[in-house]
């Protein structure tokens, strides 16, 4: 089963992760909200569409932008509305 973790805590685990250009993107309620904090962060894929990011704290520790999702993909990437990937150092296996 895939697993997100970050200084040694499970962010994220699950069997039904979707993976799209070597990301695993964990289902929302798959995903300990308690430990994201919303950021005001944006990107843009040209495919995929804007996605939003969230900061992970851990121990009153941050990893800013550490997380992102779509919440509004393109049509291409619709199957990943709302999944959540991680990044900057969480490990994922």
């Amino acid at each position: 089963m895939p697993k997100a973790t970050w200084k040694d805590h499970v962010i994220a685990d699950s069997d039904n992760t979707i993976v799209v250009e070597g990301n695993h993107y964990f289902p929302p309620d798959a995903v300990k909200a308690e430990l994201l904090r919303p950021s005001p962060t944006t990107t843009v894929c040209g495919w995929k569409g804007t996605a939003n990011y969230h900061s992970i704290e851990v121990d009153g520790e941050t990893n800013k932008d550490a997380a992102w999702y779509y919440a509004e993909p393109k049509p291409a990437a619709k199957n990943i509305a709302g999944y959540i990937a991680f990044w900057k150092g969480v490990k994922v296996n």
